[in-house]
């Protein structure tokens, strides 16, 4: 006998003990399962005993959350649409303590009809898996896009809700869930009812607010283009957009936002000054002379939009028109210290464009019609020395005021 003859056995005796070994692993995993199912099963019974007592709902939704909790339960129908139910129940007790005017905690209420839209989500999205033959029949959806629709409402007013109590993460969640209702696969053709619903500009606009007060650009952007919609917020929209556009730092959109919302409201104390700010910081004077030129068709006595037109011209070089401007502010405010300033200046700088050779008259003139324009801006305006001394120090030295010459160079000097 060789030595292989030796070894059959032994291996045999291997090969049995292997056999035993996986008979005992797929005992266990039937067991387990067994065991699994069994207890899924009395979960699942023990919930369906509590929505029959009305009551311990909340008790129901716990039992079918545990089960969600095993990634094995997850893709159970059964447990969501016991879930749901679950949840709606609690809801149906809250709504008829609030109207009945119980004690209700309103947040508690609002939180259930959020919860049920996301639990109703994804109940559908489970609903519409194809069989094994790749055929979709779904059972539920109808049922539960009725119920949905009719609950819809109240995630309007959720949001409302917390943005009363400047919970805007939270009004934020509730206003995205109503516009998203539009979306999801559940209201398939719910459509013409989504189009007459009057709330939806509204909804947007608030969700565009909350994205702006939490200092989050992108979710203040993304239901802008709807938000626009509301008419009656539009202008606010607009500036919601332009600073969401500012915090990303797009320059081209910030302005391009400012440009539209001016032209609607050139009145508007948001963009006029904005929009001046940025072609001004630019050296855009052609552009900002167009703009305040718009904004006065619409105010022609508006003190801030002639103030910023004589400052254009003063940067065009266009002091005579500037000094127009400037006399016409001081007509409607002679106590208006900055419009003196321009004034002043714009003489000024007209008697330096002269040859003091050739038009040394003209240019006296000039410095003479700029004094009391300096003089009333020293008056009004004390503290602003290195704007109005180096001024009167030019005047006064053109003017041969000895005395008021060395008062002003000691200030100066000072």
């Amino acid at each position: 006998m060789g030595i292989f003859s030796y070894l059959c056995p032994a291996i045999h005796i291997i090969k049995v003990k292997m056999f035993v070994s996986r008979l005992v692993i797929v005992f266990c995993c039937i067991f387990f399962l067994t065991a699994s199912v069994s207890a899924q099963r009395k979960q699942i019974g023990e919930a369906r005993t509590y929505l029959k007592s009305g009551k311990n709902f909340d008790k129901a939704e716990r039992l079918m959350t545990d089960l969600l909790k095993d990634s094995a339960n997850q893709d159970n129908k059964r447990i969501y649409e016991i879930w749901l139910q679950s949840v709606q129940k609690q809801y149906e007790q809250a709504n008829e303590r609030l109207y009945t005017h119980k004690q209700q905690d309103t947040a508690q209420f609002f939180s259930l009809v959020r919860r049920m839209f996301s639990i109703a989500f994804c109940l559908d999205s489970l609903d519409m898996k194809p069989d094994k033959k790749g055929r979709v029949d779904p059972e539920l959806r109808k049922d539960v896009a009725r119920d949905m629709i009719n609950y819809r409402p109240n995630l309007f007013y959720g949001g409302a809700y917390h943005v009363r109590k400047s919970d805007f993460q939270k009004a934020y969640d509730f206003f995205e869930t109503y516009l998203d209702c539009t979306r999801q696969p559940l209201f398939t053709g719910y459509d013409p009812i989504f189009a007459e619903d009057s709330r939806m500009e509204e909804t947007a606009y608030w969700a565009c607010y909350c994205g702006y007060r939490m200092n989050d650009p992108l979710l203040a952007l993304r239901h802008r283009k709807l938000a626009l919609r509301d008419s009656s917020k539009r202008d606010m929209t607009f500036q919601y957009i332009a600073e969401s556009w500012k915090t990303l730092k797009d320059d081209s959109m910030y302005i391009a936002t400012l440009q539209k919302g001016f032209m609607e409201y050139p009145t508007s104390n948001y963009f006029f000054p904005r929009l001046m700010d940025s072609y001004t910081q630019t050296g855009q004077y052609g552009k900002a002379l167009e703009i305040v030129d718009i904004a006065l068709d619409a105010d022609s006595l508006n003190e801030l939009y002639l103030y910023a037109k004589s400052n254009v011209l003063m940067q065009l070089e266009r002091y005579a028109e500037s000094l127009t401007i400037t006399n016409k502010l001081l007509t409607l405010n002679d106590k208006h210290a900055d419009a003196y300033y321009n004034g002043g200046s714009a003489y000024l700088n007209i008697a330096l464009r002269m040859d003091p050779q050739r038009h040394k008259k003209q240019v006296r003139e000039m410095y003479q019609k700029a004094l009391p324009y300096m003089e009333r801006y020293r008056a009004l305006a004390p503290q602003q020395t290195q704007k109005w001394g180096p001024a009167l120090y030019r005047i006064y030295f053109n003017l041969n005021m000895g005395k008021q010459f060395d008062e002003i160079d000691k200030i100066l000097k000072k």
